[in-house]
């Protein structure tokens, strides 16, 4: 059925629940296009924190809960974009990811929002057309793909030159399950908020090129030791290439905020969970959400209550727990 044919006889009788999962940013590949494409990116999906929305159809807009006005915009682009007007919904966020904190935030809530209405009103749209129509993935794609499919996602960027509002998002090149023994701390430091908008737009703008030899080693290292190791099941490479990576790609950034991670208590819990045995460590984004993978649920613990004793609760949040599999989750009640 196309757009244009849709109907509303489904829309009516049922409540669409949406729940995502968070995702990792791990870092991109080429700022400035050197080999040919721009950005580019790997990161994975992590199930907590996560959004759950429900949606029932309305001939308006209108939500509630937190990020109530930011579903609503995202709404709305989804009917301009498509020409359905008059046909809205109410959401219900129940359950919302902590906002600016490089944890996926925007991306997440919108294509949740796009796939609601997709749901509701029968319009048969992958992902990338949602992403489209609600406007992201201009830049990075790895949370469309973690939305879509979740575990470890490796993606190709835009074709230098081809601007910052491309048509679809940069293509998906891998898409690998990491082990399920493997455990993701995460710590959300209550720092200042990492960039977004017009910042993330101008702070892009100002960066300086990478140095060509960064790019082809980060290339190198993850087509030849971090997916081999990823594929293998082999923590301890895949956490050294992880680390590399995050370092590397990080100093591209340093005029933007200050080092390879953001400074202050985030870049300090990256160097301590490094000394604790994380076999990974890195910031996600810009941050200020840090993280340290290990090898299965007792060392997850273990770091996790080492990271919570060094950050207070009432100095942030820690999750853990295995890397989410599946990606964002749609039933009808």
């Amino acid at each position: 059925m196309g757009f244009g044919e849709c109907v509303c006889t489904r829309a009516h009788l049922v409540r669409v629940f949406v729940e995502a999962p968070a995702r990792l940013h791990f870092g991109m590949l080429d700022l400035a296009g050197t080999l040919g494409r721009r950005f580019g990116g790997i990161g994975a999906a992590v199930p907590q924190p996560s959004l759950l929305l429900s949606a029932e159809a309305r001939t308006q807009i209108t939500a509630e809960g937190p990020e109530a006005e930011r579903a609503i915009r995202f709404a709305h682009r989804f009917v301009d974009h498509y020409g359905i007007e008059g046909r809205g919904a109410h959401f219900c966020i129940r359950r919302a990811i902590p906002r600016h904190n490089g944890l996926g935030s925007g991306t997440q809530l919108a294509l949740a929002v796009a796939r609601s209405m997709a749901e509701l009103y029968e319009l048969d749209a992958d992902v990338g057309a949602l992403a489209t129509a609600v406007g992201r993935a201009r830049r990075s794609a790895i949370g469309t793909w973690t939305f879509a499919h979740g575990g470890f996602v490796l993606e190709g960027g835009r074709k230098s030159g081809a601007g910052d509002a491309p048509d679809q998002p940069a293509p998906l090149l891998a898409r690998l399950t990491i082990p399920v023994h493997w455990r993701c701390v995460i710590a959300v430091p209550r720092a200042a908020l990492g960039v977004s908008g017009d910042a993330e737009v101008a702070a892009f703008a100002s960066l300086p090129e990478p140095p060509l030899r960064d790019v082809e080693h980060v290339a190198h290292l993850v087509l030849l030791s971090l997916l081999p190791a990823l594929a293998e099941g082999d923590l301890a490479t895949f956490g050294a290439a992880l680390t590399e990576v995050q370092y590397v790609t990080g100093l591209w950034f340093a005029s933007a905020q200050g080092g390879a991670f953001a400074p202050g208590i985030g870049a300090a819990l990256i160097a301590q969970m490094r000394e604790w045995g994380a076999a990974g460590v890195g910031q996600s984004s810009w941050g200020p959400a840090v993280y340290g993978i290990v090898g299965d649920a007792d060392a997850g613990q273990a770091l996790a209550a080492r990271v919570r004793a060094a950050l207070p609760e009432s100095d942030g949040a820690v999750y853990e727990g295995p890397f989410s599999h599946t990606g964002a989750r749609i039933w009808v009640e």
